[in-house]
């Protein structure tokens, strides 16, 4: 579940929140909380293990709590049995003021009698959490990150123990906090092997859902490591689909703006420092001098371009499309290198496009006489985050009964019209806006619309009368007489 799902449940919040979170603390209770942190650049991934026990005879909504920072970072947020891969049905509850956190609760597929237990796992992904620091480097200079977050995992239900383990890219692990007056423990608050950082264990914890707990027994880690590649982001995403049915044919373009969220670059761009660090095979890590991408199968027509023009410093290894029902696993790689090296703080802009086969993707439904079209939200690039997206899907003049179905809702969607080369009327247009999209958003927005026989003539016969036009023109102006005397 993405948290594009949240819905305004402000004015009931206040009056419904409390009763939940205390008929929530008698419902379960955590034997064991097990949090992984995998670090790294613009994305973090957390695994969050719950092993809960019932209290209660038909027990089947857990309760799950994220405190304001934690919920402040969080894109993605789905939860599943330990084992399995359906997801859970999630219900965003928003943010109870008086407990100073934001509440979730998880349908369980089978009702828990007393005693009986079940592994919960929350997979949650985190855009943001990390910073340069120091927040300059020079053009040679190694590249280290900041990470922040809360040392205890809060939640509405008595914990029995507890532990977080933060693993970091590589070993080279700068400094990480040791927190002081921790009263859950009796050993080391924080230990160390190679890349892994563990929190705990912490024992007997009450429920931690309050704002007084949060207040005076959470505290604030800091781990500051290194990081070896590129922290890359997206600030803006603009994708445009065209869907044609007199050419058969889907051109998808993108508009990227592209920024480089590592360290600022102290001092002056080197070109000679550059390519000896390329010939040496020691680039700094946080340059990006080249950019890869994984564009579907059987696309032709593709072309890329900047402000200044064609970007002619690429390879394109493009694959056949794929046939209907067969697995996805091939796709067309584009290598491109931008004009220049993006260092660290750096913006890069460009223009990507190409046409597909619209059988590829679309399909017509006898029974409702509808097409059923499916359009990639985004081009997935891991690691990689989108601040801002808009995806404007373009319909073919004339068509009609139009539905939209999005793998998950959008911030804001709606239908207009485009208008185009030899349109009359113009053509339907839907557009959906997302924000903080991650590799885990890769999905599929399906529009379904009818096409009357009526629309499909409409552009032959603007076509036809714009030529005829065009030669009654001619022949007017031909036998028009321009002369000031005649002879």
């Amino acid at each position: 579940m993405s948290r594009h799902w949240r819905a305004p449940f402000s004015l009931l919040l206040s009056a419904f929140l409390l009763p939940l979170c205390a008929s929530a603390a008698n419902s379960f209770e955590n034997t064991a909380i097990v949090r992984i942190v995998d670090l790294g650049g613009a994305l973090v991934h957390l695994t969050t293990t719950y092993a809960i026990r019932a209290l209660e005879d038909g027990s089947n909504v857990y309760t799950i709590a994220l405190g304001e920072q934690e919920h402040g970072h969080t894109s993605w947020l789905e939860a599943k049995l330990k084992g399995q891969t359906e997801r859970l049905p999630l219900e965003d509850f928003g943010y109870h003021k008086d407990s100073g956190v934001y509440l979730y609760t998880v349908e369980l597929p089978k009702a828990l009698n007393v005693n009986q237990t079940a592994n919960l796992v929350i997979e949650t992904v985190q855009t943001h959490a990390t910073y340069p620091w120091p927040e300059e480097a020079a053009q040679k200079d190694p590249q280290s990150l900041k990470y922040h977050s809360e040392l205890l995992v809060l939640s509405p239900y008595k914990t029995a123990v507890q532990r977080t383990k933060i693993k970091s890219p590589s070993p080279q692990v700068h400094s990480y906090t040791t927190p002081e007056s921790v009263e859950f423990t009796t050993d080391a608050v924080v230990t160390k092997a190679g890349a892994t950082i563990t929190y705990g264990p912490f024992y007997n914890i009450p429920p931690s859902a309050t704002g007084t707990f949060v207040d005076k027994k959470q505290k604030e880690i800091v781990v500051h490591y290194a990081l070896d590649f590129p922290v890359l982001e997206v600030t803006k995403l603009e994708r445009a689909a065209e869907i044609s049915h007199w050419g058969a044919n889907l051109n998808i373009e993108d508009n990227y703006h592209f920024h480089n969220a590592g360290p600022r670059l102290k001092g002056h761009f080197s070109r000679l420092e550059h390519q000896s660090q390329g010939y040496f095979g020691r680039p700094a890590p946080h340059v990006i001098p080249s950019l890869q991408l994984h564009l579907p199968a059987g696309i032709h027509n593709v072309y890329y371009y900047d402000l200044v023009g064609n970007v002619s410093t690429s390879a394109l290894r493009t694959t056949p499309s794929i046939p209907k029902g067969a697995e996805a696993n091939r796709f067309s790689v584009l290598e491109m290198r931008p004009r220049y090296p993006i260092m660290g703080g750096w913006n890069y802009s460009f223009t990507l496009g190409w046409d597909s086969p619209l059988a590829d993707y679309a399909g017509f439904d006898s029974k409702t006489g509808k097409y059923v079209v499916g359009v990639p939200i985004m081009t997935v690039i891991p690691g990689t985050v989108i601040d801002d997206a808009e995806v404007k899907i373009i319909l073919p003049e004339g068509a009609t009964d139009i539905d939209y179905y999005a793998p998950y809702p959008a911030l804001s969607e709606r239908i207009s019209t485009h208008i185009s080369y030899l349109d009359t009327v113009g053509r339907p247009k839907v557009t959906l806006k997302y924000k903080q999209l991650t590799d885990k958003h890769g999905g599929v927005i399906y529009v379904t619309y009818k096409v009357p026989s009526t629309a499909h003539l409409r552009k032959a016969i603007a076509s036809a009368t714009a030529l005829l036009g065009f030669f009654a023109l001619g022949l007017a102006v031909k036998r028009l007489d321009t002369r000031i005397r005649r002879k």
